[in-house]
């Protein structure tokens, strides 16, 4: 028995080992994307997803409750004739052109001189200017409140000392957007300061030594050396400005709620205001396109301009 037990084994040939599993197989070049996935689930879920659902939305109407309804190019046609549309796309290219040509020459400015080596206490004076991102936007406008007040404001108290009509900040058509490129200005000049002083201080220094010793003085220095070597710095910063101001929100909303007769809303408060108050998803979702449009094409023009895309 054990003879012929033996030769049906010698019959059925060598043992295999076990197919190992797909996981097994797969596990090492696998395993990466696994790590990686939280990142692209999240982003799938809250922003891919729902800018394209948004996308979705603009060719619907839809309150949020049933379904949408399939209306094609009205809501974009509608823009065309919506006066407060076209007064908040007016107010948030006012907030973007002061940002690009008030704020971010005043943050270079800023990081030059501070970057100086004549200038003492730079530790103070880097913190003091950064504090106000660190603020909260609540507080920092109700504070622009009281600086703007017609009657016992900080900025109308030599007018009123001078029996001068006080300017009406918050309640003027024309000053009330100045008002608020004021908040936006004196919260974001630190900010973008920071971005300049890092390129600043990663310029060699030999560079000014030797730009020196041929005869430059600074204005020459700070044409042909700080500016040319700053410019992927200053390509960041424009770019980073230019979406974040079209996007702003916090500042006019609090410091004037859009008033008066929307002389300083802005896209995004319209936008919030549309799909939030009057639940009309299908028109806000069709603002966010032309605005997401609208950016991207600036944007791209924006670098552009400045050469971004030169081979040099």
């Amino acid at each position: 028995m054990a003879g012929m037990r033996a030769a049906s084994d010698a019959s059925l040939g060598p043992a295999f080992p076990e197919t190992p599993r797909w996981w097994t197989r797969n596990q090492k070049r696998l395993a990466p994307y696994v790590f990686i996935s939280p990142f692209y689930i999240l982003f799938f879920a809250f922003f891919l997803g729902p800018s394209i659902f948004a996308f979705y939305l603009a060719f619907q109407e839809w309150t949020g409750l049933g379904a949408p309804e399939f209306v094609g190019l009205r809501n974009f046609l509608d823009l065309v004739e919506d006066r407060t549309f076209r007064q908040a796309v007016v107010n948030s290219a006012f907030y973007s052109a002061a940002s690009l040509f008030v704020i971010t020459p005043l943050s270079l400015l800023l990081a030059v001189a501070l970057n100086s080596r004549f200038v003492r206490a730079k530790i103070v004076f880097r913190t003091v200017f950064f504090l106000p991102i660190l603020t909260s936007t609540i507080a920092i406008a109700l504070v622009f409140v009281l600086l703007y007040g017609t009657r016992y404001g900080l900025l109308n108290a030599p007018l009123v000392a001078l029996d001068i009509q006080p300017i009406d900040w918050l309640g003027s058509k024309v000053w009330s957007k100045i008002a608020v490129t004021g908040l936006i200005l004196w919260r974001w000049v630190g900010f973008n300061m920071i971005y300049f002083l890092a390129g600043l201080q990663a310029i060699p220094q030999h560079l000014y030594e030797a730009a020196k010793v041929d005869g430059a003085n600074h204005w020459q220095s700070l044409r042909f050396i700080t500016l040319p070597m700053l410019r992927p710095v200053i390509l960041f910063v424009t770019v980073i400005v230019l979406i974040g101001s079209a996007q702003i929100f916090d500042e006019p909303y609090i410091l004037t709620e859009g008033e008066p007769a929307e002389s300083s809303t802005s896209l995004a408060m319209y936008l919030y205001r549309v799909g939030l108050h009057f639940l009309s998803f299908g028109y806000a979702s069709a603002i966010g396109t032309v605005f997401f449009i609208a950016i991207f094409a600036f944007s791209w023009m924006q670098l552009r301009v400045l050469g971004v895309f030169r081979d040099d």
